[in-house]
């Protein structure tokens, strides 16, 4: 039984060669085990040639990032069903390319929110920034800063290891785990840096697939604030959390695939609520991961709002949907949805107490007033709820995707992002 010991959980070349051999020697997957860096066995020849779909090709390259123990197994069972004529990419309900899939929308959301959420402290000679990522994505995160920013020397430290550009060469080392604060990052850089960058080695070459190449926040930006580091949950929240995966008050639950509740600090300074999860929110696990949260961070970011410094979450914690063939197309949530997964919401004021809430577009309105909101005549002014908390109404992100001529896009985008910088001085005024 071949054992196959790659060099790191994200070697892209050492997983491509042994599948390419391990298929050319006609080894079925129930045959191989993948592992890093331990014991491993020759691999073996065969002869002849294969390929396999661009499509299937991108999909690995995302899905081997992801932080799942089986994922090479995984893939390397798809390349074999592939060679042998049982193409899964012909199927969408195959439950191995589903799988693969759910991994691929994680990863990609995980860069994104990395690449959003990293924030830089300017030293002597580079930009020192951390980041604990959920999963095996610093190496193509890196790869793509350097590539945009090529001036930009910095270091990215986070637990799994660090990346180092000095504008010319792209270099791996060890890592750390969470520190206090800033300063003690700064601190264990200045006394440990100079060792870490010696001992830095030039990377394996690991997958730039195109879904990871979207606009990174740019490095030689100022930091939005001081925070640098994230900031702790709400203990009570956490306990609400492991409740609320199995909640059954309303039958949403049945066709979603998970519970998906709110997140941000136990300290935060505003509560956004949206409407309900999307199609990738729903695979991920995670609120405003997918088109609409990414384009709500870069409206953020223009504004000068730092994500991890809010608590962002819907009205209605499952995805309502209607299937139409292999696609789950949003259906927005009724009223009475939305009062009985009040409960959830309630939870999260209870808890969080904010003197902020962000309601975006109607269902987040009404989950807070109670009545129907018509955003468009109501946004933009800050007015007192009755328990003392402030509101600001604005638009939804998924409205903004939503609009088809870009001129009219661009002009409302413009008018979401002024909204947000209101929300950011409100934040600041406490």
């Amino acid at each position: 039984m071949p054992n196959v010991a790659l060099r790191s959980e994200t070697d892209w070349d050492g997983w491509r060669q042994a599948t390419r051999a391990l298929v050319l020697a006609s080894v079925p997957p129930s045959e191989v085990t993948w592992s890093v860096v331990g014991p491993a066995t020759d691999l073996p020849s065969g002869t002849g040639s294969f390929t396999v779909s661009r499509a299937l090709v991108a999909l690995a390259s995302l899905a081997i990032q992801a932080r799942d123990q089986d994922r090479f197994g995984l893939l390397y069972g798809l390349v074999w069903r592939a060679n042998a004529g049982d193409n899964p990419l012909a199927s969408e309900t195959d439950p191995d390319l589903l799988l693969a899939r759910r991994l691929a929308f994680a990863v990609r959301a995980e860069a994104h929110r990395m690449r959003t959420h990293v924030r830089f402290l300017a030293t002597e000679d580079r930009l020192l920034g951390w980041y604990a990522p959920a999963h095996f994505v610093l190496e193509a995160n890196a790869q793509l800063l350097a590539r945009r920013f090529p001036k930009a020397m910095f270091s990215l430290i986070t637990p799994d290891g660090s990346a180092h550009w000095d504008g010319a060469e792209l270099r791996f080392g060890t890592g750390l785990r969470q520190p206090e604060d800033d300063d003690t990052l700064l601190a264990w850089w200045n006394a440990h840096g100079a060792a870490v960058l010696d001992e830095a080695t030039i990377g394996t070459s690991v997958p730039e697939a195109e879904d990871l190449d979207e606009a990174p926040r740019p490095p030689d930006r100022p930091a939005i604030g001081p925070v640098v580091l994230a900031l702790a949950t709400d203990p009570g929240l956490r306990t609400a959390v492991r409740q609320a995966v199995t909640c059954q008050r309303c039958a949403l639950h049945i066709p979603a695939t998970q519970t998906v509740f709110g997140e941000g600090p136990a300290g935060a300074a505003a509560m956004f609520i949206g409407e309900q999860p999307g199609d990738q929110e729903d695979i991920i696990g995670r609120p405003f991961v997918g088109p609409a949260g990414q384009l709500l961070d870069r409206a953020m970011e223009e504004a000068g709002i730092d994500r991890r410094t809010i608590y962002i979450t819907n009205a209605v914690k499952h995805f309502k949907f209607a299937p139409r063939g292999t696609r789950r197309i949003h259906q927005s949530p009724s009223p009475e949805e939305i009062q009985i997964c009040r409960f959830w919401l309630d939870v999260e004021r209870v808890h969080l107490r904010l003197k902020l809430l962000v309601l975006m577009g109607a269902s987040g309105a009404r989950a807070v007033l109670g009545r129907p909101v018509a955003v468009t005549r109501e946004r933009g002014r800050p007015f007192r709820l009755e328990d003392g908390q402030l509101a600001f109404i604005t638009v939804h992100p998924s409205y903004l995707l939503r609009i088809p001529d870009e001129a009219s896009k661009a002009r409302e985008y413009q008018a979401f992002v002024r909204d947000l910088a209101m929300v950011r001085d409100l934040m600041e005024g406490g």
